[in-house]
């Protein structure tokens, strides 16, 4: 038996990168994964290559989470279709990275309405259902770069928004049987940071090399990664872990 069979868990941002990775390992331990997408097209065709397991269901979702009625209606959905809501990971999220001189308001408000607004319009949904049947599971995505990062004022501010977000979910919900978590990925190897390789005219070879090297275990993260992370800290095992923010980034934050 599979930690996740009979559970339902929700994935946003999940038809590719960490997202699908961690749909993945959902999935392989037996749960129905619904996941969302901005591309419905994109979600549906990610989650019919999800290995499920006998009994299991997919379904791919396309949500806009920075909208509460798109949010709302991906819940909506996900409850009616796959007969309830075990596990939310909020894990949709884009870059718009530059320097604050040239950052737009534009750049601001699209990062911080994905990132941080998008986890609370989905955590509100959820939550109901969580609170009706006295268990669910919340695991937010943040990253290293809450910690500070060049050209990234959007984004960190966004990532560390998540982690008090976390804290305070985790003191809000706690009574009613809810587990809120984070995780912090360092540099793992996707298709967005494949795409900031190509804007700074770097190789994708070279700049995770260069990545590895700036982390104690000289290798970058991949997806599988923070699957395993998310697969624990989203179970029954981890039911006394509320509130906190794992860094799986290779040591690097111990620079």
């Amino acid at each position: 038996m599979g930690r996740y069979d009979g559970r339902v868990v929700v994935i946003t941002g999940a038809a590719r990168g960490i997202g699908f990775g961690t749909a993945t390992r959902f999935a392989e331990e037996g749960a129905s994964v619904a996941v969302v997408d901005l591309d419905e097209a994109a979600a549906s065709e990610a989650a019919g290559r999800l290995p499920l397991t006998e009994g299991a269901r997919a379904v791919g979702i396309g949500a806009d989470v920075s909208d509460g009625a798109s949010a709302q209606a991906a819940i909506d959905r996900v409850v009616s279709e796959l007969g309830g809501i075990h596990v939310l990971v909020n894990n949709a999220g884009i870059t718009r990275d530059n320097l604050l001189f040239k950052m737009t308001e534009d750049d601001w408000d699209l990062v911080m309405g994905v990132h941080l607004k998008g986890a609370f319009l989905m955590t509100k949904a959820a939550q109901k259902h969580f609170v009706e049947q006295k268990y669910g599971k919340i695991l937010n995505l943040s990253s290293v770069s809450a910690l500070g990062n060049r050209g990234q004022a959007n984004y960190s501010a966004a990532k560390m928004g998540v982690q008090g977000f976390t804290r305070t979910l985790g003191i809000e919900l706690g009574p009613f049987g809810i587990n809120a978590n984070a995780i912090a990925p360092g540099f793992i190897a996707t298709e967005m940071t494949d795409a900031t390789a190509a804007r700074l005219g770097i190789e994708v070879d070279k700049f995770r090399e260069m990545n590895a090297e700036a982390n104690p275990v000289r290798r970058v993260g991949f997806p599988e990664d923070i699957a395993a992370a998310a697969a624990f800290l989203c179970s029954d095992e981890a039911s006394y872990i509320t509130g906190q923010t794992l860094y799986v980034d290779g040591g690097a934050k111990l620079g």
